[in-house]
């Protein structure tokens, strides 16, 4: 019976170390997005995998400290990915963009409303303004032809982007 105590104990400790860290980030990403006027719908997307990448974390932590063997944690991580990496196939190009999305959010110095060109090659470049950066694409609306393009986020950061003056 004590022995329950002590994993009680520990459980409780988790869920305060991850409420004081998500308390940290958000006032961190907060003042981050204020700091280098980014939207808050931006903000919002970025709170959101991180929030994610955090119940992970607690949930494997929780697992651990309640006695599921960590052999058997990795054979059903192990299992889970290799069948939704079979079903979708396009599963780690959906977290390259999304682990670039958090990149561009936090290292790049473009934001919406911004008019940049993207360099294609030497000669062609691809001119617009910045309507929206999800958590999977870009939106850019070309200067000249007014259409609309989108661009998957890790091919974006791969890319050399000129910001243009307004």
């Amino acid at each position: 019976m004590e022995d329950y105590y002590i994993k009680i104990f520990e459980t409780a400790i988790v869920f305060a170390i991850y409420f004081i860290a998500r308390f940290s980030f958000k006032k961190l990403l907060r003042n981050f997005s204020l700091k280098n006027n980014s939207h808050s719908f931006r903000s919002q997307l970025i709170n959101k995998a991180i929030r994610i990448i955090f119940i992970s974390i607690v949930l494997l932590v929780l697992l651990i400290i309640w006695g599921v063997n960590q052999t058997d944690i990795a054979v059903f991580l192990g299992s889970t990915l290799t069948i939704v990496g079979v079903a979708l196939f396009a599963q780690w190009s959906l977290l390259s963009n999304i682990t670039s999305s958090i990149l561009i959010f936090f290292n790049h110095s473009i934001k919406i409303g911004d008019s940049i060109a993207i360099m294609e090659a030497k000669e062609y470049e691809v001119k617009g303004l910045i309507l929206d950066i999800g958590l999977i694409f870009l939106k850019i609306k070309t200067l000249d032809t007014q259409e609309e393009i989108t661009i998957p986020n890790n091919v974006f950061i791969q890319k050399t982007i000129r910001k243009l003056k307004d």
